[in-house]
């Protein structure tokens, strides 16, 4: 047996990346593409590898004989990579083919080291397949019940209704040499004879299908075992979905900061979002207007402000709307004066927006995590700010301060003359009070020195939309941050939400409802678990404290056996000690985190 391996692609979609060395010298969590390949077929027991190169190939063949084989390396040079597909790589190996059964490899194609080390015991004559997935691009096969290959179907034809039966072609194939010499090989030569080589060698297979069906078997392994790269993004991914390392995959999630619907198998509990929000019947909305929501431009920051307004109930001198709360954050904290008070650990948004030297801290891990309107003023009595954040309930703590002591902060600050900013991000999870809010044109008008900021990401369960809002009594506060913000500071698909989320109230509050009652439950399983301390939380998520086990352990071990990815807050500041935070979700998704806990043996 021998492998060849087609190598000779500039690879122009990554551009300056491969600007001086090929696509497949790529690096690839610590190891180049082709080394990658070389050193899973140093498992097999193969008589010679062939590399087809192309772009670079005495860069390439320089840097091939610096590695290690145990089989002979030999590279056949393809000079019209430029103005050929990969039919002509494989007619350039042709001769090689028809000696021996070969394994035919693209040299970006990413396979796990055990998927490679089966190859040697799977069917002859094959094609290795993968179940489709939305992600993936190029050509589909369809299988008979003997998962021999009925069909290939090109990607310009394949019809999305059936993409459940479609499985997707890896590029990497096990031909024997009966099937090269009288099949494959004279077909090749014939349709680059007929048509040129400016095509792709899996043309030649479905023509073989077409011919003779049942001709070629499918190897099929998993949709996590591979990967394809054509741009540095798609590298990245891959070297995430790949990597077998659970600690440096946790790293390199977190450092994402989201976009964790291009990872469909990962579990996130994370992120915080309403898991009961938003309902079939607006998503339906939204995927009936994609088109107009793709092509027009958004409001201008008035209209929406406006849309703001009219939701919140609020005149619109007293409201911004913004790219998220991040974006408003951003733009209070740059007029903000003075020191300013956080209490820790917290959102760590609000301080990294400042100077640390414009940042009083307000330590709670003392009396563990938990603090009152009254210990808010005796410290800050001390030690005196011109601004007051406070986050109701806190992240990622899950404190709250009932809406009497909110009230009673208000006014304290307001006599000393402070400026008081609350987030509300979390307030609408709480359910101890029935109107615990302060997003109220009254409270707003006798508080001036109140500015009250909501993410609509996180209650409404929409972060993909980017929406946040921030309001105040002091209008000429108000009219400052309209200056500060682009005209086009949301987008459409913001702005849509807006002018539609007023006939989802009801819904909005049955979806709270059966929240408060999925949390009820999933406090209960959480507190059968050994190794946990809930903390008490009003919030979407319990903060937990660990005994007996490391945090970067348990998240690891959740990552590595169950595609479950929770927040590690060993490294957040004001927190000493081994702590996770877990975000609430459905019932079944709670049930199936509690069910990996009970599974793990610290």
């Amino acid at each position: 047996m021998q492998a060849v391996i087609l190598a000779a692609g500039k690879g122009s979609r990554f551009k300056q990346a491969t600007k001086n060395i090929p696509k497949c010298m790529l690096q690839f969590n610590g190891e180049t593409l082709i080394s990658r390949l070389l050193r899973q077929l140093n498992q097999l027991d193969l008589q010679r590898i062939v590399v087809v190169a192309g772009y670079k190939a005495d860069v390439l063949k320089t840097y091939l004989s610096t590695l290690s084989s145990q089989a002979p390396i030999t590279v056949i040079t393809n000079s019209a990579f430029a103005t050929s597909n990969n039919i002509l790589s494989v007619a350039k190996a042709a001769a090689v083919m028809a000696d021996d059964e070969t394994l035919l490899f693209e040299s970006d194609v990413i396979l796990r080291d055990d998927v490679v080390k089966t190859l040697a015991e799977s069917p002859t004559d094959a094609a290795v397949v993968s179940p489709f997935r939305d992600w993936m691009e190029g050509t589909a096969v369809e299988l008979d019940a003997d998962q021999r290959i009925t069909a290939f179907v090109p990607r310009e034809i394949q019809n999305p209704t059936l993409s459940i039966k479609y499985y997707k072609t890896v590029n990497v194939y096990k031909l024997s040499r009966d099937f090269n010499t009288r099949y494959f090989l004279p077909y090749l030569q014939q349709q680059i004879h007929s048509f040129g080589a400016n095509a792709y060698y899996e043309t030649v297979f479905g023509t073989l299908t077409a011919l003779k069906e049942g001709l070629m078997k499918a190897t099929v392994i998993a949709p996590e075992d591979w990967d394809e790269v054509d741009t540095s993004q798609e590298l990245h991914l891959a070297e995430i979905r790949m990597g077998t390392d659970p600690f440096v995959k946790m790293k390199q999630l977190s450092l994402r900061y989201g976009g964790y619907w291009r990872f469909p198998e990962l579990h996130d509990y994370a992120y915080l979002v309403n898991p009961f929000f938003p309902p079939d019947k607006l998503v339906n909305q939204y995927q009936r207007q994609l088109r107009r929501l793709l092509i027009d431009y958004p409001s201008g920051l008035a209209v929406n402000s406006e849309l703001a307004a009219d939701a919140f109930n609020l005149p619109v001198s007293k409201i911004v709307v913004g790219n998220g709360a991040a974006e408003l954050i951003q733009a209070v904290s740059t007029m903000l004066t003075g020191r300013v008070g956080v209490i820790r650990p917290t959102f760590e948004e609000y301080p990294n927006r400042l100077p640390m030297a414009q940042v009083a801290i307000m330590p709670t891990e003392q009396h563990d995590f938990h603090y009152s309107a009254a210990d808010i003023k005796a410290h800050f009595a001390n030690d005196p700010v011109k601004t007051l954040i406070v986050i109701n309930p806190d992240n990622p703590s899950g404190n709250y301060l009932p809406k009497a002591e909110v009230l009673d902060l208000c006014q304290w600050t307001a006599d000393h003359h402070i400026r008081l900013i609350v987030d509300e991000s979390f307030i609408d999870f709480s359910n101890l009070e029935p109107q615990p809010s302060l997003l109220d044109d009254q409270l707003l008008a006798k508080y001036p020195n109140l500015v009250v900021i909501k993410s609509i990401s996180k209650s409404y369960g929409v972060p993909g939309v980017r929406l946040g809002i921030l309001a105040s009594g002091d209008e000429s506060l108000i009219a400052k941050i309209k200056q500060a913000v682009p005209i086009w500071n949301i987008n459409a698909f913001g702005e849509f939400f807006l002018q539609r989320i007023g006939q989802f109230t009801q819904a909005y509050r049955d979806g709270m409802q059966v929240f408060y009652d999925v949390r009820a439950h999933f406090l209960a399983e959480l507190h059968t678990i050994p190794f946990m301390e809930v903390l008490p939380s009003q919030a979407n998520f319990f903060m937990v404290r660990l005994i007996g086990v490391t945090s970067q352990a348990l998240c690891a071990y959740l990552l590595q056996t169950a595609n479950i990815l929770i927040k590690d807050l060993t490294t957040k500041q004001g927190i000493n000690g081994e702590y996770v935070r877990l975000a609430i979700k459905t019932r079944p998704e709670n049930q199936a985190l509690i069910q990996a806990l009970r599974e793990y043996q610290p």
